[in-house]
């Protein structure tokens, strides 16, 4: 199975009809065709159905194999850039994914210094929550992962950010608990939450009760949709500070936790896995601008 095979397979997908993606990929119609039969009879199985007019759909087995080619053919543009990257100047792409918090700003800096220094580096940036970010580098997708809070890090080398992260509930800024300065566990313990399913058993454990004793009705991997849900009604969204407005123009109030609860923040990549040049470069950029931070 050939790699340019995988690429003109995923144009299709893309453009949703074979003339479609003949014309982006510069082919004629009846040649990326023939190729399309010859994957499928290669591989044992039928990719694609016929819709509407001239548009496909993918088959099951299609599905899956998008799947798999979006991941090589990614691999396969890293191995390139990794490559390209072993000039005389340094160039080149890093690839980070990371949860959301406003520890991303560390990052940005990092990446601007290390623009200024050489101006042909790119960087890329993935957003998930802590399973998105660590499938993501645990299969080679990305350099770098930016984790936040408990995670476990056995596998990984890692930076640690300065500073934390502040946990609090977001709730809209007519709620009676928006006249605090904080909140407590008496506060919330009994009010209908709306919590990130990865913090659920932290969230407990500061209320003071177990994971399934939490009036639970919603859960979210972005604190953005949380905070819409928030700002309807629907319950008081724990999360971190500083990821979404919380003011009268918003609608939000964001009310700190007491005890207060905080999340550290570390850059992690592969243990024994080289990094390629332009990720070091970033990687030395990060440690020099972060270990010079208070």
């Amino acid at each position: 199975m050939e790699l340019r095979a995988l690429r003109h397979f995923l144009a299709i997908v893309r453009e949703g009809t074979i003339s479609g993606a003949a014309q982006s990929l510069h082919l004629s119609q009846p040649t990326l065709s023939r190729q399309v039969k010859e994957l499928e009879h290669e591989l044992g199985a039928t990719l694609f159905t016929r819709g509407g007019g001239q548009r496909i759909a993918l088959t099951e087995a299609g599905a899956q194999l998008r799947k798999r080619a979006e991941q090589l053919v990614d691999l396969a543009d890293l191995a390139e850039a990794e490559l390209r990257s072993l000039g005389n100047e340094l160039s080149g792409d890093v690839r980070i994914a990371a949860g959301e918090t406003p520890a991303v700003k560390r990052l940005a800096e990092a990446a601007q210094l290390l623009r200024e220094r050489h101006p042909r580096m790119r960087i890329h940036l993935v957003s998930g929550d802590a399973q998105d970010v660590i499938e993501r580098l645990d299969m080679g997708h990305v350099d770098f992962c930016l984790f936040v809070g408990t995670v476990s890090l056995e596998k990984y080398e890692t930076l640690p950010l300065p500073g934390a992260d502040e946990w609090g509930a977001l709730m809209p800024v007519d709620d009676p608990l928006a006249r605090r300065a904080f909140v407590t566990p008496d506060d919330l313990r009994d009010k209908p939450l709306i919590v990130s399913r990865q913090i659920a058993d932290e969230a407990a454990a500061w209320l003071g009760c177990r994971p399934e004793q939490l009036n639970v009705v919603a859960t979210y991997n972005l604190l953005y949709n949380a905070s819409v849900m928030a700002r309807q009604g629907l319950g008081y969204a724990i999360g971190l500070g500083g990821i979404v407005a919380a003011d009268d123009a918003s609608g939000l109030s964001f009310k700190p936790l007491r005890p207060s609860r905080e999340s550290r923040l570390v850059l992690a990549w592969k243990r024994h896995q080289p990094l390629s040049p332009a990720a070091a470069a970033f990687r030395d950029t990060a440690r020099e601008l972060w270990e010079a931070s208070p």
